[in-house]
């Protein structure tokens, strides 16, 4: 199937784009990664750290971004108060907003308790028509049939309650943009389609589990009529390169839903975002973390309602009173794949030789039985394969696109699957044993961290590369099949990547198990109904301690077939 070459490439991200691209995405890397130079969030990151010790402004918690860093002198000044009172104003008006919609917001949640403890509810009289379920399920065939299989439990729990099936979708089949995967773009469609006969929308991802009963109990607490923003809380516990350092000053005061729990929007807030989205279309950057920007759409920086924790959305299912609880064991669907059919590739550079190849080797490059190293040097001692293609400062395009050549055209070609991850990536190789048993490398695969570039306005989703960007022989073949190149060698290799599939058809497949930062820039909450795996960068953290905390093998990896429920007998 012929693809787009290198001017179509270049028409949709032209060198200049990408350098801007580049200066603002997230990519994450907060220290010089393989390759050499800064990898777009260093200063960044120590910056917003030495803000966070130095800042004490009120307003800094409601700032997406950091404060400037004051002069060494500032602080030694008398406050200059006649001058600063008036723009202090408007800051510390927004703040007592936020304030006062974070107090509405404990009140509910404590209302919201008192009402389950006493078994009583509102006289709000929903049934199940009344609620539209939305499956945030993907077009790779083992995600469908997970997301139909959950259809399927919804539906069978509604015929049990003798009421009226209620609506289910699949998110992947309502829309072909390439950015539909973010909700956002759909609101217009629901409000549109749902708005007359229904009262929430209700969204979960395709491991969520219902107990559709209790569910109806939940929301029938809550008034349709008003605009609601349901989700069982995360908060940052400091602020992160991930959120763009977003509350810099106080990271918990912002709470985003984890999606895993379950979300509902009232079809009034949606009534509300379609007319927002109709007059102000939406940005066209990045799309990092999808939660953590949904929610802050939704607030719009005190225009609209924050998230309203609800205790019986959970993801642990321990407790008698959830509503939903999430299947967090690792995914396995019949023998683990081979170790001999995953090749990995690591990519690093003369300069890192030294420090970072030596955690590779000692954390996680003995699970690999078939791993080289590639850099601008051949280096005997580790050893590492010269490509011939020169360090690039920034992006690693060049380099990215030689290791594929190498694959599909030397003695990988018979290979399954194709693993590139950076020389600061900490990985479990049996961990990603087990998760490739449920894809069919003979299918183009393209697995990863999902983020997106430009989806307001007809951009792509890409893996990103740090968290490890894992690719099925049969998806290496279409892309260099394709012609689709680097327009330099020092093009973000991820994003190019991403714009060749797009232009193929090959959907990116999203793992929330692969991570582009390290756990300490995610909420233990979040983290702690994963198995994660991957993380990325030793900035600030000791990485052998981190792999051996979160990512080495342990006795329920190895034996996973045994204690873990048959994906396809669940639900």
């Amino acid at each position: 199937m012929p693809g787009p070459r290198v001017g179509a490439a270049t028409a949709r991200l032209t060198a200049g784009q990408a350098g801007a691209a580049a200066a603002g995405r997230q990519g994450a890397r907060a220290e010089p990664a393989e390759g050499g130079g800064s990898r777009r969030e260093g200063s960044a990151g120590r910056q917003g750290r030495r803000r966070r010790r130095r800042s004490s402004a009120p307003h800094a918690a409601l700032s997406p971004r950091p404060s400037r860093a004051r002069s060494p002198a500032a602080g030694m000044r008398p406050p200059a108060r006649r001058r600063a009172l008036p723009a202090l104003l408007p800051l510390l008006t927004c703040f007592l907003a936020f304030a006062l919609a974070s107090e509405d917001v404990k009140k509910e949640v404590a209302q919201s308790e008192n009402l389950a403890k006493s078994g009583m509810s509102r006289k709000n009289d929903i049934d199940l028509k009344g609620i539209v379920f939305v499956i945030q399920s993907q077009s790779n065939s083992f995600h469908v049939k997970r997301a139909e299989q959950l259809k399927k439990s919804i539906l069978k729990q509604a015929v049990e309650l003798t009421q009226e099936l209620p609506r289910v979708l699949l998110l992947h089949e309502l829309s072909k943009q390439e950015g539909a995967w973010t909700v956002l773009p759909l609101l217009p469609h629901f409000s549109v389609t749902y708005s007359r006969n229904s009262s929430w929308i209700f969204f979960c991802e395709e491991e969520t589990r219902i107990q559709v009963p209790k569910l109806l109990q939940v929301l029938r607490r809550y008034d349709p009529s008003k605009e609601w923003f349901l989700g069982k809380a995360l908060h940052d516990e400091e602020s992160t390169i991930i959120h763009h350092y977003a509350f810099s000053e106080n990271p918990t005061v912002f709470k985003y839903p984890d999606f895993a729990a379950g979300w509902a929007l009232s079809i009034p807030l949606v009534n509300k975002l379609t007319k927002r989205l109709r007059n102000e279309p939406l940005k066209s950057d990045f799309t990092i973390d999808l939660k953590h920007e949904v929610a802050l759409y939704i607030w719009d920086k005190g225009g609209g309602p924050a998230l309203t924790p609800v205790p019986e959305l959970c993801t642990d299912g321990v407790d008698a009173h959830c509503a939903t609880a999430f299947h967090s064991l690792l995914p396995l669907c019949g023998q683990p794949v081979k170790e001999e059919d995953i090749f990995v590739a690591v990519k690093t550079c003369k300069k890192f030789h030294g420090d970072r190849i030596p955690i590779v080797q000692q954390t996680w490059a003995s699970q690999a039985s078939r791993i080289e190293y590639y850099s601008d040097y051949a280096d005997s001692s580790i050893p590492t394969v010269d490509l011939g293609v020169p360090n690039t400062e920034r992006g690693h395009c060049g380099k990215t696109f030689a290791i594929l050549e190498r694959f599909l055209n030397h003695s990988h070609d018979r290979t399954a699957w194709l693993v590139i991850v950076d020389d600061d990536t900490l990985i479990s190789i049996s961990r990603l044993r087990h998760l490739l048993s449920c894809y069919d490398s003979r299918d183009p695969v393209f697995l990863g961290e999902r983020y997106g570039y430009g989806l307001g306005s007809g951009g792509y989703s890409y893996v990103t590369g740090g968290g490890g960007m894992v690719f099925s022989g049969e998806a290496v073949r279409r892309l260099l099949a394709s012609q689709c190149r680097c327009y330099s060698h020092d093009a973000p290799d991820d994003m190019v990547l991403g714009m060749c599939f797009s232009g193929l058809g090959v959907p990116v497949t999203h793992s929330p198990l692969f991570h582009q930062a390290r756990p300490v820039d995610y909420p233990q909450d979040y983290l702690s109904h994963q198995v994660p795996v991957s993380f990325h960068k030793h900035w600030n953290i000791d990485p052998v301690k981190v792999y051996a905390t979160w990512l080495a093998p342990r006795e329920e990896d190895q034996t996973g077939r045994d204690t873990q429920k048959s994906f396809s007998d669940e639900l």
